[in-house]
């Protein structure tokens, strides 16, 4: 094992953004701060679309191509006979898209959310009916516990993989450097110009969405 570099910095940045967000989305839920929530979501939004851009043309480890794996791969990682790689392994690459789909999914049902009492409606909760609006309100304050059960499993594979295993995950998400297996290929930046792109496109698109479409 040697140290090489692992995760680039917008990969790093997203990452911990979404773990401040999430604990300050649910404290203005709670809070009935509900102007400041929305505002809040639609960072979410961009930020999530940040990371489907950054996964298409982003840095080797930040790409889906990079990590994301058949069954065959998975079954191979399990048995100790995958191919030396930095980065998410093939299961791990499961646990990033399954969390993105669910932050995607509460993100999308909050965009058609209607707070009855505040008069605060989600940006394209004009775009179904009232009834529609109110069920889609309920879908969203329920799948938060889903990602709380998410959240949960990721923290206890950290857990397994730093006691049983003896690897530092949250380290290089924090340096951007950590132990790499011999023979894996080295992390191949993205040029900043890509991320110029995959942000402004986000951005973009968050704000067109925002203002209602």
């Amino acid at each position: 094992m040697s140290r090489h570099a692992i995760w680039d910095l917008p990969t790093r940045v997203f990452h911990w953004l979404v773990v401040a967000l999430i604990p300050m989305l649910w404290w203005t839920a709670k809070q009935e701060e509900m102007e400041l929530h929305m505002i809040l979501g639609q960072v979410m939004l961009g930020l999530i679309l940040f990371r489907i851009f950054w996964g298409l043309i982003g840095s080797s480890t930040a790409r889906f191509s990079g990590f994301v794996r058949g069954p065959g791969a998975i079954r191979a990682y399990l048995r100790g006979e995958g191919k030396p790689a930095i980065g998410h392994n093939p299961l791990g690459a499961l646990s990033v898209l399954a969390m993105l789909l669910v932050l995607a999914t509460q993100v999308g049902l909050g965009l058609f959310a209607f707070h009855d009492d505040l008069a605060l409606q989600g940006p394209l909760a004009h775009l179904v009916s009232e009834e529609t609006s109110e069920t889609l309100t309920d879908r969203h304050e329920t799948m938060f516990n889903v990602i709380l059960g998410f959240i949960g499993l990721h923290l206890a594979a950290i857990l397994f993989y730093l006691v049983v295993r003896r690897k530092n995950l949250v380290g290089p998400m924090v340096s951007g450097k950590g132990a790499a297996p011999a023979g894996a290929e080295a992390l191949n930046p993205a040029p900043a110009w890509r991320f110029l792109l995959a942000a402004g496109a986000a951005a973009g698109l968050t704000l067109w969405i925002s203002s209602g479409l």
